[in-house]
């Protein structure tokens, strides 16, 4: 095996060669996306007269039973087809007068010297041999006598690539010069080698990089290597130092809080590259970066100069909420503003620990949680333009969360705090629960988490979970039913460290044990209940009450007096499981993109249109399948399929039926997004207020 890195025209030049893709490679799968890509990095080269661009490797094996030098392309046929088609699109572009190239011999050159060998029969002429369709797809590019097939992605790229050329945004010759000065690396290998192998070792090592080792090797290898170094120890390694090495995680919540939408795990790569585009100076990137590491510490770590925000940040932690780090990044960074106060931020924590804790009781959907949290800064500010009253202001907007994302009332939370299984719920929930219970907001608090996790103290059941037959009698003639309901509730569980002492004994037993009963219990949770002549029905009920009142306390739900300058709009993802229809939209937002509609089929259509705009293949693919049960029932090529009405035009000869109810055209939406594989949750609309 040999390698070099090389110009890539030299690579593709000469009049003899030919670049044949194995039939075991995959079909060609470049979407418009990265052809978008490519494209805006060569307009690059040249604006910023960079002196090259590295495109990556191109894997090959001499074939020496071919009369021509054949070379099988092991690795990088997707690299190498789209750069084929860009070569081409431009050929073609000058060729037909689209754009005008001051050299009058590039348009032949191009063809002659990348594309094709003039002296062979048009049979075997063209270079590069796809697979399977896409080689006849690509043949048809160069013939001007054959229709192109609409619905291969090799077409789809070729006319995108002609319409970019066509807009003007560089000249011809500065593309091809841009094309000239890619760079690969050349692995050509030896009959020895084995191609297979090799192929599975680059694309499947068994141990894929972090995100965030990406991300480090994307920042540093654009940089000089003084500046590395400098980087490297100034910003790199603190921020590793900041997140304990958990990179990865810190910088998808970072990118959460900076685009606006939670990007996948194994996207966090890519979605670092967007946000790193639109900024031209790397040490800004790093120093913010730094920044928000800092706060992403004393969130996890709980590491403020606050005792209570330290002390309502070990209780957030405790139960795993970490939907809501973006949030609280932004609440750190306004606090390091002076914005808001300790006080303030002492509030907005206790408030969200009341909003999620009381969600989690009442069973309600987490999944709701990542749009809230993601936009509720943004919906804040929405409010009057400023951060001003930030604390009525976030009230007031969780008043106003409904279904799905409501704050729970204090009737629904009680009911639901009253009849839940506590007992089932997770070890760190039970443990968040009975230490709530147990310390409230005193200044004097036992470390309840640390006694349960070491073992010093366990969960009690007071009426055991066996029945004696005394614990019977004393429950009366309906023991059974008040034991299936209340044994595992909030009112019969309490903490002791003497569990096995007790067992299955009887109330008055467990309370008068000497130096180890109810009676002489350390812990504040246990002085009602030792008051209490037996342990029956009647008592489980009033026990119960007392701590519904507890329970208000340490889980507020306090109304805002905030009043706004105009009504909010309810904005709702087609995640939400919600009935539309009778309802009216307004606006939506998609891709960074916000657009007014007037009604839900203008919706459809305009959704559809920008979906169809990242990849043209779907729909086209969509008209050709003969599976009408599908979603391609819904699409055609002309507006007679649908008899001229009820349908709405995406592109000038596709056409998609509008034919359906207002909850029939979500679903439908629904399916098109899977389709094109993007998050639901991502298209965000707006309705008018009944």
């Amino acid at each position: 095996m040999h390698g070099d890195a090389k110009y890539l025209v030299r690579f593709l030049g000469g009049a003899d060669k030919r670049f044949m893709i194995p039939v075991y490679q995959r079909n060609y799968a470049w979407k418009i996306p990265q052809c978008k890509k490519l494209y805006d990095d060569l307009i690059k080269v040249i604006k910023m007269n960079r002196e090259n661009h590295f495109l990556g490797s191109i894997v090959s094996v001499y074939n020496p039973d071919s009369y021509a030098q054949e070379y099988l392309i092991i690795d990088g046929q997707q690299r190498l087809t789209t750069i084929s088609l860009l070569l081409l699109a431009l050929y073609h572009s000058i060729k037909q007068g689209v754009v005008k190239s001051n050299n009058n011999q590039l348009a032949q050159k191009i063809y002659e010297e990348y594309l094709i060998d003039k002296y062979q029969s048009d049979e075997t002429k063209i270079k590069l041999k796809p697979i399977r369709q896409d080689n006849y797809a690509f043949q048809t590019l160069f013939e001007t006598n054959k229709e192109h097939i609409e619905s291969s992605d090799i077409t789809m790229n070729y006319e995108y690539f002609k319409t970019r050329i066509q807009w003007g945004e560089i000249a011809p010759d500065d593309l091809f010069d841009s094309i000239c000065r890619i760079i690969i690396v050349d692995i050509t290998l030896n009959h020895e080698d084995n191609p297979q192998l090799i192929f599975e070792s680059l694309n499947s090592t068994g141990l894929d990089l972090e995100e965030g080792d990406k991300i480090r090797n994307y920042i540093f290898m654009g940089i000089t290597p003084k500046k590395q170094t400098l980087y490297y120890k100034k910003y790199w390694s603190v921020i590793e130092q900041y997140t304990r090495y958990h990179v990865s995680d810190f910088l998808r919540h970072y990118l959460s809080v900076k685009q606006q939408k939670i990007p996948a795990i194994r996207k966090v790569y890519t979605a670092f590259k967007e946000y790193a585009e639109l900024e031209s100076d790397t040490e800004m990137i790093l120093k913010d970066m730094e920044q928000y590491a800092k706060w992403y510490e004393k969130i996890l770590f709980a590491k403020t100069h606050s005792k209570k925000i330290n002390d309502a940040l070990t209780r957030w932690k405790k139960l795993d909420f970490s939907v809501s780090i973006p949030f609280l990044l932004e609440i750190f960074d306004i606090w390091t503003q002076n914005i808001l106060t300790d006080k303030e931020v002492i509030e907005i924590l206790e408030y969200i620990e009341s909003y999620l804790f009381r969600r989690m009781i009442c069973d309600l959907p987490t999944n709701a949680l990542n749009k809230i949290f993601i936009s509720l800064d943004k919906e804040i500010v929405r409010l009057d333009g400023t951060r001003k009253q930030y604390v009525k202001k976030l009230k007031y907007i969780f008043e106003n969360k409904k279904e799905k994302m409501q704050f729970p009332s204090d009737t629904m939370f009680l009911e639901c705090l009253t009849t839940k299984n506590i007992y089932a719920m997770s070890s760190k929930a039970k443990q968040y629960i009975l230490e709530r219970l147990e310390n409230g907001n005193n200044m004097e608090c036992k470390n309840i988490y640390d006694m349960l996790e070491k073992g010093i103290c366990s969960i009690e059941h007071v009426m055991p979970q066996q029945l004696t037959p005394a614990w019977k009698i004393a429950l009366g003639q309906n023991w059974k039913e008040i034991h299936d309901i209340w044994l595992h509730r909030l009112a019969n569980l309490t903490l002791t460290a003497y569990n096995g002492y007790y067992s299955n004994k009887t109330f008055s037993e467990k309370r008068d044990m000497e130096k180890i009963g109810l009676k002489e219990s350390g812990f504040r949770i246990n002085q009602m209940i030792a008051q209490k002549q037996q342990w029956t029905l009647k008592e489980m009920e009033e026990r119960n009450e007392e701590l519904k009142k507890t329970a208000l306390q340490l889980w507020t739900f306090t109304k805002s007096n905030y009043e706004p300058t105009k009504k909010v709009l309810t904005y709702y993802t087609l995640e939400d499981e919600h009935c539309f229809t009778g309802k009216n939209i307004i606006k939506f937002q998609f891709q960074g993109v916000e657009q007014t509609v007037k009604t839900w089929a203008d919706f459809f259509q305009k959704v559809l249109v920008m979906l169809h705009e990242t990849d043209k293949t779907v729909l086209n693919q969509l008209t050709e399948s003969n599976n009408k049960e599908e979603l391609s029932a819904y699409v055609a090529r002309n507006k007679e399929y649908f008899q001229k009405r009820h349908c709405c035009a995406i592109s000038e000869n596709i056409y998609v039926s509008t034919n359906t109810s207002t909850q029939h055209k979500i679903n439908i939406l629904k399916r098109f997004f899977h389709l094109y594989h993007i998050e639901i949750n991502e298209l965000i609309f707006y309705l008018k207020e009944d």
